[in-house]
């Protein structure tokens, strides 16, 4: 079963660990290993700004990575999403749709966000594969927006609007919660 606690000081240097991770790490704007001191006011940002909400995602109650939320701009009902998962085992198994759809389900049923936003690497494919699936539509490439390893590479941006979340709702719910992904 996968769920999404909220982060806690308990989850303070596991989240460091994955964010410099080789899991991780490639797919973060800046790959250089993060520093200790800059993980622990980013952290601790993030667990008193009200504009940023994170969550630890667990497989059947082990940790296995991480979703937040960022950039809440109540006044238009918009927030910005990043998700990782950093245990390898958990790769096609349908771990990171569910977390996604969870996520999704605090968005817009608790939150009342009208529109949910990402970005997400053109190399990250598997990435906006799942982001695709669960609904959320491309509104444009960043193009060479971003030097990496000598390399131009691209930036998707992605998004879903509250309009759009009850049908892919009631698309994906059943099907998790038959793969036993979901309660």
């Amino acid at each position: 079963m996968i769920d999404l606690i909220d982060c806690a000081e308990e989850h303070r240097w596991l989240l460091l660990e994955w964010r410099n991770s080789d899991r991780v790490a490639p797919f973060m704007y800046d790959r250089d290993p993060i520093a200790a001191e800059v993980h622990d006011r980013w952290y601790t940002e993030l667990l008193t700004r009200e504009r940023r909400r994170g969550w630890v995602v667990t497989m059947d109650d082990k940790p296995v990575g991480a979703g937040f939320l960022s950039d809440h701009r109540a006044e238009h009902r918009r927030a910005e999403f990043g998700l990782y998962l950093a245990d390898e085992a958990t790769r096609g198994k349908g771990v990171g749709t569910a977390a996604l759809y969870l996520l999704c389900e605090h968005a817009f049923t608790v939150m009342g966000l009208h529109k949910l936003c990402c970005e997400a690497f053109s190399f990250n494919e598997a990435a906006i594969a799942m982001y695709q699936k669960v609904g959320f539509g491309e509104e444009g490439v960043l193009r060479d927006h971003f030097l990496r390893e000598g390399n131009w590479v691209h930036v998707h941006q992605l998004a879903m609007f509250e309009n759009s979340w009850e049908g892919r709702r009631a698309a994906l719910s059943p099907k998790l919660k038959k793969r036993g992904l979901i309660s």
